[in-house]
């Protein structure tokens, strides 16, 4: 017997049909004799249709009332899912997040889960019943129910496997898996058995949509084995006998082969600034980037020149292109205060990664990454690197071209479709 939190996102409960599919899911792991905990969100659609109701009601609004407006999303899945297995004979009830309570900071909207009782689940897996939970919310200290910011009850989800000590936590979504790129750019993408949750974390931020990077970071954090899978498999389809069907995120040291590079990652919506002319004396940089930071710019990849004359040089940085107007707005209010020559911006760019654990102990990795796209005709913009990631920056319309000719250079492709 172990104990396990499935959780499943709003797609996975997007009508009633798909919750009993759901419940059949459930059902099935809890007549193989496990202790299971789920998580749900809203159904498809539900959340953003609340957010709408918040914004016609006030564009300024007070984010307390937010929350309890976009977290009733949430109610409406458990209760329902609860009563589903109800009348399939198993027993279950559901949660909210302040019944449990999940204890969260006061950032409203943006909350970050900071305790949670495991008391009261723990006396509901004694009893034999499942316990359906809301993600995606929380309480704050004072005692206001909290939201964890989109895609938030990935993180819910691995919290409370946190908690209660779960075997594992499987997040079951609408792709059966993790595959080394985006199946939609490279038709030979394959799916992977086992990736190390720093490979998945890389991943993560660097534009591939299966998890929330948050909720990696939490399961490194407190060594939660994650699995991703499908929802829309049969719920009575054979399980593999370690219950490993999708794609196990985990500690490396339970990866037996560790590859050199085991995923491409790609993010379109890339901006580049350069600034031209910058003093080249200390502080400078923080004089730069600490008004961006102040103006919740998140900037990415950073570059500064060599200064060839001791007196100015040019630093480059990234920024998504949604931030770009943001940006430019607090980089002319700096031009006047530091006075650099001139601000150079290049909209739709693209940040390529390849990424592996395999990298740390192999050399000239990157200097391949290098040659291959050279020889697409594929011209960099910047690099950055990390020990187990190199990204470059290219035009946007190179993108596809550079994923699969860098998924194929690297011997990812499924060679049953790519030949």
């Amino acid at each position: 017997m172990a104990r396990l939190v499935m959780k499943f996102g709003g797609t996975s409960v997007g009508d009633v049909a798909r919750i009993r599919n759901v419940a059949a899911h459930v059902q099935r792991e809890v007549e193989a004799g496990h202790e299971v905990a789920v998580v749900v969100s809203a159904m498809s659609g539900e959340t953003n249709r609340l957010v709408g109701l918040t914004r016609d009601v006030a564009q300024l609004h007070d984010a307390r009332e937010y929350d309890v407006v976009v977290s009733a999303g949430e109610q409406v899945s458990v209760g329902l899912l609860a009563m589903a297995l109800q009348d399939m004979g198993v027993a279950a009830r559901s949660w909210l997040g302040w019944q449990i309570a999940v204890q969260t900071s006061d950032m409203h909207s943006a909350a970050r889960i900071e305790h949670i009782d495991a008391e009261k689940l723990n006396a509901q897996f004694a009893e034999g019943r499942v316990a359906v939970i809301a993600g995606f919310q929380g309480l704050s200290a004072n005692g206001r129910v909290t939201t964890l910011g989109r895609g938030g009850s990935d993180t819910s989800a691995v919290a409370v496997a946190a908690a209660i000590g779960a075997d594992r936590c499987d997040i079951y979504t609408d792709v059966d898996g993790v595959y080394t790129t985006d199946p939609r750019i490279v038709p030979a993408a394959q799916k992977l058995e086992r990736i190390s949750y720093e490979e998945m974390l890389e991943m993560a931020s660097l534009g591939a949509k299966v998890l929330q990077t948050r909720s990696v970071e939490l399961a490194m954090v407190h060594n939660v084995r994650l699995q991703v899978r499908s929802s829309f498999e049969a719920p009575d389809a054979p399980q593999a006998e370690d219950g490993i069907v999708g794609t196990l995120i985990c500690d490396e040291d339970e990866i037996m082969e560790q590859e050199i590079v085991s995923g491409i990652a790609y993010a379109r919506n890339e901006a580049k600034l350069t600034l031209l002319g910058v003093s080249d004396r200390p502080g400078m940089a923080a004089q730069i980037f600490g008004p961006l930071a102040d103006a919740a710019v998140n900037v990415d990849m950073i570059v500064q020149n060599i200064s060839a004359d001791g007196q100015t040089t040019d630093v480059t940085f990234t920024v998504s292109q949604d931030e770009l107007p943001r940006t430019l707005a607090v980089i002319k209010d700096l031009q006047a205060t530091l006075g650099f020559d001139k601000v150079l911006e290049t909209p739709d760019m693209a940040k390529i990664s390849i990424v592996g654990i395999g990298m740390r102990s192999h050399a000239g990795v990157a200097q391949k990454m290098f040659q291959i796209l050279a020889e697409k005709g594929i011209n960099i913009h910047v690099i950055s690197t990390s020990e187990i990631k190199v990204s470059v920056l290219v035009d946007a319309d190179y993108t596809e071209l550079a994923v699969r000719a860098l998924h194929a250079a690297y011997g990812l492709d499924d060679e049953r479709v790519a030949g």
